[in-house]
Order: structure tokens, then sequence, then C-alpha cells
């Protein structure tokens, strides 16, 4: 048994997000992701892992997000009542917050790590997914480093990318589960933003199924 959240569920006509504001819209264009994604030769891609639980939501506002549990997982026990103490998936206000926390640990710490670092926050990631290119290895593994650094300072953690030199300097821990014990000889396929991206052949690809159906 899991915990299911589900914040358009209706009880009495209403659900948490009726009640919620969607807040600013921080996401960037899918198009102009994908197209600065395709304009130098290295590309890195990564994504956040469990974005929007990275992101604390403030003590007056937890009250809202309280469900009922079992004690210790233990069903022969009364529900307790608990408060969720980060952002929901399927919150309408989730995506703005943490859009916010992101551009906002970028500005904190962008002196840090650099202005490439900074601007590729900024203009880079599509939610929770970073695409991004840079001319040559050596820059794709400075990047990676200090997006590495400068995330883990707002609690933000990342994984992926398609060449073999920039895969080697990130810790195996960093990576994503795709490409652990990676065989540098044959790079995987990573699905990104709905799309098929062949790290190998550095294409991208659409999968699709044709079904089978009488000529007419």
């Amino acid at each position: 048994m899991r915990k299911v959240f589900d914040c358009a569920a209706r009880f009495k006509g209403t659900s948490l997000n009726d009640n919620l504001l969607q807040g600013p819209d921080f996401t960037n264009s899918l198009v102009g992701v994908l197209t600065r994604f395709r304009q130098e030769t290295v590309a890195l891609v990564a994504d956040i892992e469990a974005m929007f639980h990275q992101v604390r939501v403030p003590p007056r506002d937890s009250n809202a997000l309280r469900f009922l549990w079992w004690p210790d997982h233990d069903l022969l026990k009364d529900p307790t009542d608990f408060q969720m103490r980060v952002h929901l998936f399927g919150a309408m206000s989730s995506p703005s917050c943490a859009g916010f926390a992101l551009r906002k640990t970028a500005k904190d710490y962008g002196a840090v790590y650099g202005e490439v670092a900074t601007r590729a926050v900024h203009d880079s990631f599509y939610v929770d997914d970073l695409l991004v290119s840079v001319s040559n290895a050596e820059a794709g593994i400075n990047l990676a480093c200090q997006l590495i650094g400068l995330l883990n300072k707002g609690g933000f953690r990342l994984g992926k990318c398609n060449n073999r030199e920039v895969l080697t300097a990130i810790p195996a821990d960093e990576r994503a589960p795709s490409v652990f014990d990676l065989d540098l000889d044959h790079l995987p396929y990573e699905r990104t933003l709905g799309i098929h991206w062949n790290a190998e052949a550095d294409t991208f690809q659409f999968m699709t199924t044709l079904k089978d159906r009488p000529t007419t």
C-alpha cells in the first residue's frame, strides 16, 4: 500500500486545488529549450530528483496539507493526523513554487558557480528537466560540476549526460539509474521531455506504434 495525494479529488464539492493559487509561470518555452539543446556539440541532460519534494512549504501553510495515515505503516493502529512539509505532485501551486526556488538558488549562489551555470538554470530547464549543450567535453565537465554544486545548495539533485569524458567525471551516485555501471562504448537511450534521445547517435527519435487495421 502506498500514499497517493490527489489534489484534484473533491470532498463536499471542493478540492485542494480549488483553494490554491497557481502562481507565476516560471516554465520556459518547450520549443526554446529543445532548440537551444541542439546548438552545440556536447549535450547534457539532467532531471531533478523529486523536485517538488525538495521545496519546503512554509509552516503557516502546512495545515492545509494534513492527511490521515497509520503510524509506522501499521494498519492495526488507529490512523494519525500528519502534515506534509514539502510541496505535492499534482498541487496547482507546486510548479510555480518549485520554479521560484530553483531560480532563487541560481540567484543566491550564481556568483560562486559562474554565469554559464546560472544561465543554464534560467534558460535550459523545462520544469525539472535540464537540456543544455556546450562546445566540447571540457566545457561539459566544468558545467556539469558547476550545476551539481550550485543546485545542491538548494537541495536539488541532478543526473545524466551523453559524452563519455563528461560521464566519467560525474560521481556514480550523481548519475541517472540508466547509466550506472555504464558500458561507455554503448551509450543508452534517454527519454527527454517525451521525446526519445539516442545518446549514442545524439539524435531525437519519436517512437510510434502503428495499429494493424484493414485497408479501406
